[in-house]
């Protein structure tokens, strides 16, 4: 058990890697993972089951603490991260598929991966949690209205079938997840260890499928849209953290805003795009899987080698939290 946990452990901090590996192959031989488009909603379910199993109550703790400044989090991630995609959709006069993949993508609540990359920038990880599980609560009602006034202009969106959507993939595994945890207690620690590689192995699998399904249209647009990811997340973390400059958030809090409003999560809306729209529309979720997390990793060792200007909060243990 301790080998697959360190396994598992080593998977999740090379997460990166792997999705750009497999993305690659499936590019070059989609034959190999075309068949696994029937099991992306699936697979996104136990990553958000596992997401799930390590939340606490204590996650909520920093709301109750400061409540004005998750707020101002959850706010700006949902503010911004769909403003710039639906702006960047007019200025590149996107294609349908493609402008509703981008705004879905940008309507989606933080990522996971924004606690790991949280930590590891030495940001206050107590609000990057505090703000990712709100997000991911208010995604039923938000995600869904966000991309309805959005995207409905390039093509149809219906709220009803996005909001159940996502309390079938998002909010009621996640709520099984924490019953199970609740009721199996320390039982659940050895699953907790190996979800990780879980939670890899289901989003390299989305992403695979995603890119095997529209490997064409990749091949003709792909340059296009990496660039309106990459500006996509850019303009998310650089807005982020002008966000709590503006509001005279402590540094610490500031690299928490930055990198919760600029992480996505992709894998959600690689299996909402998926399910509703094309393959093609699911291309900006599955380029932004892969790309957040070098750009994330790259902009928290930045941030590690800023000096806080107030006492660094308190280090909590590094999250075993599914990457996304």
């Amino acid at each position: 058990m301790r080998a697959l946990a360190a396994l598992s452990r080593f998977v999740g901090n090379t997460f990166a890697y792997w999705v750009l590996l497999f993305a690659v192959v499936a590019f070059f031989v989609p034959s190999w993972f075309i068949g696994l488009k029937v099991a992306i909603v699936p697979l996104l379910g136990v990553v958000m089951f596992g997401m799930g199993l390590t939340l606490k109550l204590d996650d909520f703790a920093e709301v109750a603490r400061h409540p004005w400044r998750v707020a101002l989090g959850v706010v700006a991630h949902f503010v911004i991260m769909p403003g710039v995609a639906w702006l960047l959709c007019q200025l590149f006069q996107l294609p349908p598929e493609i402008a509703v993949g981008v705004i879905l993508v940008g309507c989606c609540p933080s990522g996971t991966a924004s606690n790991v990359m949280t930590w590891l920038a030495k940001g206050d990880l107590a609000l990057s949690v505090a703000i990712a599980a709100v997000t991911t609560l208010l995604a039923p009602l938000l995600t869904p209205a966000l991309i309805w006034l959005l995207a409905s202009a390039w093509l149809p969106v219906s709220f009803a079938d996005l909001f159940w959507s996502i309390l079938q993939v998002v909010l009621l595994p996640i709520v099984l997840g924490v019953a199970a945890q609740r009721l199996l207690g320390e039982r659940t620690r050895l699953a907790v260890d190996v979800l990780p590689l879980v939670s890899v192995v289901s989003i390299v699998l989305i992403v695979s499928a995603v890119v095997a399904a529209s490997q064409a249209k990749i091949a003709e647009s792909g340059l296009l849209i990496m660039a309106v990811v990459i500006l996509h997340n850019s303009f998310g973390f650089l807005l982020g953290y002008f966000t709590g400059k503006v509001f005279k958030l402590p540094l610490a809090q500031r690299k928490s805003l930055a990198l919760e409003v600029g992480m996505q999560n992709s894998g959600l809306g690689a299996a909402l795009a998926s399910a509703h729209f094309s393959p093609l529309a699911a291309v900006p979720s599955a380029l932004f899987s892969v790309w957040h997390n070098i750009s994330g990793a790259l902009l928290a060792t930045w941030f590690r080698r800023m000096e806080d200007d107030v006492v660094a909060p308190v280090e909590l243990e590094k999250p075993a939290q599914p990457l996304s």
